[in-house]
């Protein structure tokens, strides 16, 4: 799933490298908090959102050993990008990370540009997909790209994709955004399990989702 965001990162950059500067050349600081969990509530600090998660859930800043088995990378110290938060259903381990970081001084923004980049993402994930597992072995059904609404952001897509691996069936998405001057990348994973009901359940994280400008 990292891939999926660095490409949107990549494409971003290269379309943006010609004309003047829009801002300033901006580096994210790994040496303040990502900010503080309390209860069902995460107040940011490193960059000014909140969320909320339902009581079931679990926050934490930390990257949670269980998604190593579910092919993603643990963060180097050397990393220069933290992901700001990981929330997750302890019993199925569906997952929602969110991960913040500056824009590039040429990089300009709009609707289109962001839905465009949301959709290419998806060869990303098909590319990691191929790489694991054989090229074709694992079908993907792809979602449409459509509009996201994220309480304080101006610009902001989604789109999803739904496979069975291991014989569970997964539904990967992401929502991208845009304010200035910080892109959004709001990344989850669905693990179908009987009686849970973690598609809501992230929905109602997403719908929770606010930026605020710092006062």
């Amino acid at each position: 799933m990292k891939k999926v965001l660095g490409t949107i990162m990549l494409l971003g950059f290269l379309s943006g490298c010609a004309g003047v500067p829009v801002r300033p050349a901006m580096q994210e600081d790994p040496n303040i908090p990502s900010g503080n969990v309390e209860g069902n509530r995460f107040t940011g600090i490193r960059y000014h959102f909140h969320v909320f998660v339902p009581s079931h859930w679990t926050m934490t800043t930390e990257f949670p050993g269980f998604l190593e088995k579910l092919g993603y990378n643990r963060p180097l110290p050397t990393d220069k990008e933290r992901t700001e938060l990981y929330a997750y259903n302890p019993r199925t381990h569906s997952n929602v990370q969110i991960d913040i970081t500056p824009a590039g001084p040429y990089a300009t923004f709009s609707q289109e540009k962001i839905e465009l980049l949301t959709t290419v993402a998806t060869e990303s994930l098909q590319a990691e997909l191929d790489e694991h597992h054989g090229k074709n072995a694992v079908p993907v059904e792809i979602g449409p790209t459509k509009p996201a609404l994220l309480k304080g952001v101006p610009y902001a897509a989604k789109k999803h994709v739904t496979y069975t691996l291991e014989e569970t069936r997964r539904e990967q998405g992401w929502i991208y955004g845009f304010t200035e001057p910080h892109q959004i990348f709001i990344l989850y994973l669905i693990l179908e399990e009987e009686g849970a009901d973690d598609r809501q359940d992230i929905h109602r994280i997403v719908e929770s989702f606010e930026w605020r400008k710092p006062e």
